[in-house]
């Protein structure tokens, strides 16, 4: 084991969140390598880490005062053992190609447990959507789509949303791409209502977080009803986690931008988030205006010069970190720990550092890993897949009922072959075990490809 993650690490030196995502899963997954010494023979490790196609490419494009400018980017097309490619979009200053394989590698065993037919990849691009003008990102997202067409499909990969990419960049992009190739097919998802798009697409992710933690709660007979729960973020995973939080009778009392975040212990009622909708949504403002609105919440600035994130040292029962990678470290895992969470269920993509997870396990932290209890957003993609491909709509009642079901699934076989494996409890290893063995064994069957 030692000897594959120096190989793995020899190979890309410089792509510390790629290693990072191999060793989480390789780590945890040996029970399975050893009960089938078939899957070394067959070289399954060495192909895994390798995607099947990483494509890079400029981004020429103007802005609104004539001035030229030049991104990168990038799909990488990571595995379709299983079925076409799918994952999401990404558009943020910090998009390279370790964070692309990282989020890439992770999808394949999300996409896995899902027990939809999808393979894995990831895609974006450095482009910064913050601050620009409508017209400059359809300008961006055009030029993107004149290179990105070449190398997806209906039946071949399939791009989704994800940080930067929303409902508007996925119509600039879609639009583009039905020009060039003169058809209209379920090439991207995210899509809007009236044009192909699933109804509880965007609430997808934060519903199925929330539903994946009342199944981790169930195996304690307990519920989310009264609890207090810290939520990072404010954007679409974090609003839809804080709305299915509400129905279940839970408090949320934080929210957070790359600014800083919010504290308010009363509780973020329906109206409260209906103005935290409004305000990133629409208006796209930061989440101080909150605390402006509401005196009695307090925000915090982040600082830059702290080990830890202040919004993890808050009392509370449940954290659930929605905004993005490596954002709870060993420390701030200590203070939710002191403070009294007994649940981490993970929206965003490997939000919790090696060191954080390892606390949460020294002190029987309920802990739903990402590819598992964040897989409901893509379970809703490859429902609307299936939507596409049969020309028709299904009812909100219907995607929501098959989401749930979905991510009750999801729990059940991590904790089952976590239980099957020596590893009782533990939904890390479950989730890991599951999704490698449904991709190890399609890969066996069709050969050395």
């Amino acid at each position: 084991m030692d000897a594959f993650l120096e190989y793995v690490k020899s190979r890309d030196p410089n792509q510390p969140e790629f290693f990072e995502a191999v060793m989480e899963v390789y780590e945890s997954i040996k029970p399975a390598l050893d009960r089938h010494p078939e899957y070394r023979q067959a070289k399954l490790l060495e192909r895994l880490v390798e995607p099947e196609r990483v494509v890079m490419f400029r981004v020429p494009w103007m802005d609104d005062q004539g001035e030229i400018h030049v991104n990168r980017g990038f799909r990488i097309e990571m595995n379709s053992a299983i079925g076409p490619y799918k994952g999401g979009l990404r558009f943020h200053p910090s998009v390279n190609l370790s964070i692309l394989k990282f989020l890439a590698f992770e999808q394949v065993f999300k996409n896995a447990l899902t027990t939809l037919p999808m393979g894995g990849g990831k895609g974006g691009s450095d482009f910064n959507p913050k601050g620009k003008s409508d017209t400059e990102v359809m300008r961006f997202c055009q030029s993107f789509m004149l290179e990105l067409f070449r190398h997806i499909g209906p039946n071949t990969d399939v791009p989704a949303g994800d940080i930067g990419v929303g409902g508007r960049e996925i119509g600039y992009l879609f639009g583009m791409y039905k020009k060039i190739r003169n058809e209209f097919t379920g090439v991207l998802t995210g899509k809007g209502l009236n044009w192909g798009g699933s109804l509880i697409r965007p609430e997808a992710t934060g519903y199925g977080v929330v539903y994946f933690a009342n199944e981790m709660l169930k195996t304690r007979n307990m519920t989310l009803e009264g609890k207090v729960a810290l939520v990072s973020g404010a954007g679409n995973v974090a609003q839809y986690t804080t709305e299915k939080l509400l129905d279940y009778g839970a408090k949320v009392v934080t929210l957070s931008d790359s600014n800083g975040y919010i504290y308010d212990e009363e509780g973020i009622d329906r109206e409260k988030l209906e103005f935290v909708m409004w305000l990133k949504n629409v208006k796209r403002g930061r989440i101080k205006e909150y605390a402006e609105k509401y005196p009695n919440a307090i925000y915090t600035p982040v600082d830059p010069s702290l080990d830890y994130n202040p919004l993890w040292n808050h009392k509370a029962d449940l954290a659930f970190p929605s905004a993005t990678q490596n954002e709870i470290n060993g420390k701030d895992a200590q203070h939710l720990v002191d403070n009294g969470v007994f649940l981490v269920a993970e929206g965003a993509n490997m939000p919790s550092t090696p060191e954080a997870i390892e606390i949460y396990k020294q002190h029987n932290v309920l802990y739903g890993p990402a590819k598992a209890a964040n897989a409901g957003g893509v379970a809703v993609s490859g429902l609307e897949m299936s939507q596409n491909s049969l020309r028709m709509q299904w009812t909100r009642e219907e995607v929501d009922s098959k989401l749930h079901k979905i991510m009750i699934e999801i729990h059940r076989q991590a904790w089952e072959t976590a239980e099957a494996y020596g590893h009782p409890g533990d939904l890390q290893v479950g989730a890991n075990i599951a999704g490698f063995v449904k991709v190890a064994d399609a890969m066996l069957d069709q050969g050395l490809v």
